[in-house]
């Protein structure tokens, strides 16, 4: 009875104190100062300043991929207001689900250190740091393919696939994987990427007709629902113009992330025709990797946080790798095998310490529109101008309305809710100017000169010569990846 007991916390224990100490990480330094940088801004002001009618309209335009999401985010800013902590507390939960998702994978495939370890390994990984306060859909993606995993890997161990009555129980369990891949492909369908890592787990571990006939009946359904937003975001590519070509330089990440996770699966012992760690870990964590590089070639699309989730994968294999640590020295050193995990997740913790506390900073992300909107609240005067260049710098007034109040947007024409679209429509440059020389005053917020590109686009050339021409610097403040000057007339 007593035995039992233990193991029943022990079992509990395994996967909650994942959780806590996820979450751990993810409250702290939540608010990162007070700053919220571009990619987070279009979240905000399309969740929070929009209604879901307009959001929709919007998605016709732009952002079809993260439509999910940000009606996700609409109603949660609906009812807990808009804040950072609303903006970034899903992606923390996110985290700490996907943590408590690989703490049950590893437990069930290798013993409880590795998979305790799998779990305290996932939040400290870097890639997971930066998502995990972060309010985009790239952290709930990947608490969406840890789901998947775990439902794949239940099914497996327990023989599902078998006759009569237990095929009827294993449905229930085939159509959750299918509709959580499916919900993490309306979030972001590169995820889909999870299911050709899924495919080669089933080879590895050697799945009957059974299992391989229901996973493939699952994963059809998964992806019929999603390729009409698939096929819909293609016309919307545009968006995604700005990604650089793959070069060799940015193949050194992924390639040390597989060193590591090959020497977990080689630690893990695998087997063909077994379900391990290894089995389930090294395709999750190289199969989306080396499948988005392969796209890339292609068309240039190549960024981590479109396979976040499979530091899943990563997390796992190292879990395994502390799991065979602890079977190794448990026979000689009892005492100490069981004080290896949280020796190694200690040691890690302070090693990483500069990358938490980096991640946790402002200059973390390339930019930050609150910080700029406060230099416009304490630089304008009654009867200023405002400029932005690119107009996509519009985000920091959208955000921030009450620091650009009294301004007025001499180069906007529809705004970004009337257009339907994220930075409004603008004028012509030649009405753009006329408007300009009717100005005495002129706020410019654009980028500063660290991350500035050149002019793209004839409108901003157009506001940059007018200012060169007719009118004098007066201040400039630069403020975290962001820059306001005033101009005067000459």
């Amino acid at each position: 009875m007593t035995s039992d007991i233990s193991a029943g916390r022990r079992r509990i224990l395994g996967w909650l104190v994942p959780v806590l100490w996820t979450l751990g990480f993810g409250l702290w330094g939540l608010s990162r100062q007070d700053s919220v940088w571009r990619d987070e801004a279009a979240t905000w002001q399309v969740a929070a300043g929009r209604s879901a009618g307009e959001i929709w309209r919007m998605l016709g335009n732009v952002d079809a991929v993260h439509g999910l999401y940000y009606l996700l985010m609409h109603g949660l800013f609906e009812v807990f207001g808009a804040s950072t902590a609303t903006l970034r507390l899903p992606s923390v939960l996110a985290v700490a689900v996907a943590a408590a998702c690989t703490a049950l994978i590893g437990r069930r495939l290798a013993g409880f250190w590795a998979g305790l370890g799998g779990g305290l390994a996932l939040p400290l990984l870097p890639a997971v740091q930066f998502y995990l306060q972060e309010g985009r859909p790239y952290a709930l993606v990947a608490a969406g393919a840890a789901v998947s995993t775990l439902l794949l890997v239940s099914l497996l161990s327990d023989g599902a696939g078998g006759p009569g009555g237990q095929r009827r129980r294993v449905w229930p369990r085939w159509t959750a994987y299918g509709l959580t891949v499916l919900v993490c492909a309306l979030l972001n369908w590169l995820s889909l990427l999870v299911l050709p890592a899924h495919a080669a787990t089933l080879w590895w571990a050697g799945a009957g007709r059974g299992p391989l006939g229901r996973w493939a009946a699952a994963a059809t359904g998964a992806v019929a629902g999603a390729l009409p937003l698939v096929l819909f975001s293609r016309s919307q590519s545009d968006q995604v113009s700005w990604i650089p070509p793959l070069t060799w330089h940015m193949m050194i990440g992924p390639g040390i992330l597989l060193a590591i996770g090959g020497l977990g699966a080689l630690l893990d012992r695998p087997r063909a025709g077994r379900l391990s760690s290894a089995a389930v870990g090294l395709p999750l964590l190289a199969v989306p990797q080396l499948a988005l590089i392969g796209i890339s070639l292609v068309q240039p699309l190549f960024l981590d946080r479109y396979v976040l989730f499979s530091m899943v994968g990563l997390a796992l294999l190292i879990g395994a790798a502390l799991g065979a640590a602890v079977r190794a020295a448990a026979p000689r050193f009892p005492r100490a095998a069981r004080l290896l995990v949280p020796g190694v997740v200690g040691i890690a913790v302070v090693a990483l310490l500069p990358v938490e506390l980096a991640k946790r900073a402002p200059a973390s992300r390339v930019d930050d529109v609150l910080a700029v909107a406060g230099e416009v609240a304490r630089l304008k005067r009654p009867g200023d101008a405002v400029l932005f260049v690119p107009a996509a710098r519009r985000d920091t007034a959208l955000v921030s309305p009450g620091a650009f109040a009294g301004l007025a947007d001499v180069a906007l024409e529809r705004d970004p809710v009337a257009s339907a679209t994220l930075k409004g429509e603008e004028a012509e440059p030649a009405r753009i100017r006329a408007a300009l020389l009717g100005q005495r005053r002129v706020l410019l917020v654009t980028d500063s000169a660290k991350v500035a590109k050149p002019y793209g686009a004839a409108r901003d050339a157009a506001k940059a010569a007018v200012l060169e021409e007719r009118f004098r610097v007066v201040e400039d403040r630069q403020v975290r990846g962001r820059r306001v000057t005033v101009y005067e007339r000459r």
